[in-house]
């Protein structure tokens, strides 16, 4: 029988092109989504994509009876965690919605998963646990910090989970630390879609590339980096979504395991500006701005716990990452809103 996985915040960016890579395994995807960020349509083109269903409830995690109403119905085996509001610059403005959606909604969730004996979990963390970098590239070893509310609620959710195990060492917990995800399926039919201005570089630079927005705003071009802008490691979010397929295939032992999600390799600002002047055919018009408080030089991953342990490594590169936005981008303009 397919081992069957519960997806939360199923209708989300990287929920979707995960549920794409698992449904291609023959796993059976039970997904939940309080569509406060998303849109159902997406799940929709997953099916679409794979000829296969999810079986999908509107439902939000700080909801003690819908999370027990989802557990009681289906036989979870495991949970994808991708549940979570995730714009640090809104976190600073909102601190009280980010804690209580994600810490309270998360410790909804562990409890009903313990309850129903599930007892494993991927998590969805993020480089931003390891603040300003102590030294790069960023391993699982370094000293970990936050400059935000967002990035603390993922360490402080980590800490969380650690505690859990050490109260119960039936659980089996994956820490996925991402770096920045961006791109799209080759289908052109599932991508990122922020409501509202886009929050991170590469949608932004999308919009603008297909006239919805007027120029890249670049913050800082005197960082000590090599063209002064600020450096990012980049994942292709297809790359990302195996990483989550290798972390329930290939982490059987109960405990605590922590993975870097990145590339290895660092993208300036106008690198990638630059890769996407080559997808889309055509300049993308940019202005300097002065730098963003709390924003850092450079960020990039050592990724060879995840290439030794899990057995995944990025594949894809900067050029696959911007055709595939551009292809989404151009095939859906307005996103999932349909015209």
């Amino acid at each position: 029988m397919d081992k069957k996985i519960l997806v939360t915040g199923g209708a989300g960016y990287i929920a979707s092109h995960t549920e794409v890579e698992l449904l291609n395994r023959g796993y059976e995807v039970i997904a939940f989504d309080n569509m406060v960020n998303s849109c159902d349509e997406s799940i929709k083109r997953v099916e679409q994509i794979t000829g296969k269903k999810i079986k999908f409830y509107n439902a939000d995690m700080r909801d003690r009876d819908a999370m027990e109403k989802i557990f009681s119905e289906n036989e979870i085996d495991s949970v994808i965690y991708f549940a979570g509001l995730k714009a640090v610059g809104e976190s600073v403005s909102k601190p009280l919605e980010y804690y209580d959606n994600n810490i309270y909604g998360t410790l909804v969730l562990l409890d009903v998963m313990r309850k129903h004996g599930v007892k494993k979990i991927v998590f969805s963390s993020s480089a931003t646990v390891y603040g300003t970098p102590e030294r790069l590239p960023l391993d699982e070893t370094c000293s970990l910090s936050t400059t935000n509310p967002y990035g603390s609620t993922k360490l402080m959710l980590e800490n969380i989970l650690q505690d859990l195990y050490v109260s119960d060492k039936e659980w089996n917990i994956v820490l996925l630390r991402y770096f920045n995800p961006v791109g799209a399926h080759e289908s052109g039919l599932i991508g990122e879609d922020p409501k509202g201005i886009p929050n991170n570089l590469a949608p932004f630079i999308a919009k603008v590339a297909g006239g919805k927005l007027p120029c890249v705003n670049v913050f800082g071009n005197d960082y000590d980096t090599p063209d002064g802008t600020g450096v990012r490691d980049y994942i292709h979010v297809v790359d990302l979504a195996l990483g989550h397929v290798k972390a329930i295939e290939n982490v059987s032992e109960k405990g605590v395991h922590i993975f870097n999600l990145g590339t290895g390799n660092g993208y300036s600002v106008l690198q990638m500006i630059k890769a996407f002047e080559k997808a889309c055919g055509h300049e993308i018009p940019y202005k300097i701005c002065p730098r963003r408080p709390g924003d850092i030089a450079a960020c990039y991953a050592s990724v060879d716990k995840a290439k030794n342990e899990l057995g995944w490594e990025a594949t894809l590169g900067v050029d696959e990452m911007c055709a595939s936005m551009w292809k989404w981008q151009t095939q859906n303009p307005d996103g999932y809103n349909k015209q």
